[in-house]
């Protein structure tokens, strides 16, 4: 009888967060108190998805931008 295993598929931690910027071409936040932290998920594809939702909403303001962090590369030694 053969065994099978089922693995998980490795974690690869993104985080997603945005808020208001000072300028259009800058990188700043205009209120640090105001980020909206919309959270952290277990691959890219998943994290595009949320990121893409929350994008969409804010269309209208040319300040709000959104990101995603790649937080298995922070994570690795």
């Amino acid at each position: 009888m053969t065994r099978k295993t089922t693995e998980q598929p490795k974690q690869l931690l993104h985080l997603v967060f945005g808020g208001e910027l000072t300028e259009l071409d800058g990188g700043e936040f205009r209120d640090l108190n105001e980020l909206d932290i919309v959270g952290i998920y277990p691959n890219y594809q998943k994290a595009h998805e949320a990121w893409k939702s929350v994008a969409q909403k804010t269309v209208d303001n040319a300040l709000m931008r959104y990101y995603i962090v790649h937080l298995h590369r922070l994570l690795e030694p």
